[in-house]
């Protein structure tokens, strides 16, 4: 069983509250009269990236994006997965993320469920992160919250991500125009 430290278990909870509390407008009555955007995109695709913390590591993994196409506040939401290498210590780590972007200039927030191992001994945690994407290259900074383990502590905590996504799939949606009578 993992058990978590004090301050690890204040962050979790502060953190929930906070999704629960900025997702309640979602769920509103409201939220289900609108109409879904005329036109979506399904794009998908590997991503190649450099981690710089403490210690570097490289990035391998694969991310899918659904944006919608509208003139005012389009949103884009993707899922990615993959793992990250530390040549000099050894660590290998998988991480499986979403990540939000509510706008065309906004922030993307997101957050990572994430496992390290050095082989011998694994650590598992969240990550959340808050970035920003131009074009192909999504610059995020993180905090990893992970499980302590004595066997191993050469992991970054507060870290700077940047990849590179190289969309090589797009699939267009439309979305069928009621006739007016």
């Amino acid at each position: 069983m993992i058990f978590f430290s004090k301050r690890t278990f204040i962050i979790l909870t502060c953190l929930a509250i906070f999704a629960t509390y900025t997702s309640y407008g979602q769920f509103s009555a409201d939220a289900f009269k609108k109409k879904e955007p005329l036109i979506t995109v399904n794009k998908s695709g590997p991503y190649l990236g450099i981690q710089r913390g403490k210690y570097n590591s490289i990035e391998l993994g694969y991310e899918l994006q659904k944006k919608e196409v509208k003139l005012t506040r389009p949103k884009t939401m993707a899922f990615n997965i993959g793992f990250d290498y530390n040549l000099n210590t050894n660590i290998l780590g998988f991480s499986s993320g979403v990540w939000d972007k509510t706008s065309r200039v906004d922030f993307t927030y997101g957050v990572s469920i994430i496992t390290k191992t050095d082989f011998n001994s694994f650590r598992i945690g969240v990550s959340p992160m808050i970035g920003y994407k131009i074009s192909l290259a999504h610059l995020q900074l993180g905090y990893n919250i992970i499980n302590n383990n004595r066997n191993f502590e050469n992991t970054n905590t507060l870290f700077i991500s940047l990849r590179a996504v190289l969309i090589n799939h797009r699939d267009y949606n439309w979305r069928k125009r009621e006739k007016k009578k």
